[in-house]
């Protein structure tokens, strides 16, 4: 019988290792949802504003969205002008929650999808991906929306 297990310090060490573990998996359970949210959609916009180096304008982020920009489509084609209600993708028909962050919450919460889909949407609308002036300007128009 090994006696480093049969201490009753290491029992207690053990059991007190297995409590800590325990409630670690109970807050990772509880908390996983919340890790998702990883920014705000003003982190974002003071992230491409810096990344621009100038003030970003909701001015011209309303002309840039519904603009058509010599193709097929603006970002309101699928977004709606203005992006406050559930959208439809004009090609697939496929259902987009309200674009706003002030019609939804969840909008611009996520940064790893927050640039999937800045660069999958500017391709399709500009043949290219999008200038953080580009997106700086977008996101100062979607935060002014109610």
């Amino acid at each position: 019988m090994n006696p480093f297990f049969t201490t009753p310090v290491n029992v207690a060490a053990s059991t007190r290792l297995r409590s800590v573990l325990a409630a670690l998996a109970v807050t990772l359970c509880v908390s996983g949802p919340v890790w998702a949210a990883d920014t705000t959609p003003a982190e974002q916009l003071k992230r491409w504003t810096v990344e621009a180096g100038a003030p970003a304008s909701a001015e011209r982020g309303k002309v840039f969205f519904n603009a058509r920009h010599g193709g097929e489509w603006s970002c309101a084609s699928c977004h709606n002008a203005p992006p406050i209600t559930e959208g439809k993708h004009a090609n697939t028909g496929k259902v987009i929650a309200p674009l706003a962050p002030g019609s939804n919450p969840k909008a611009f919460t996520e940064v790893a999808k927050v640039d999937k889909w800045f660069r999958r949407n500017c391709k399709d609308v500009l043949s290219r991906e999008c200038t953080a002036a580009e997106k700086a300007d977008v996101m100062a128009y979607l935060v002014n929306l109610k």
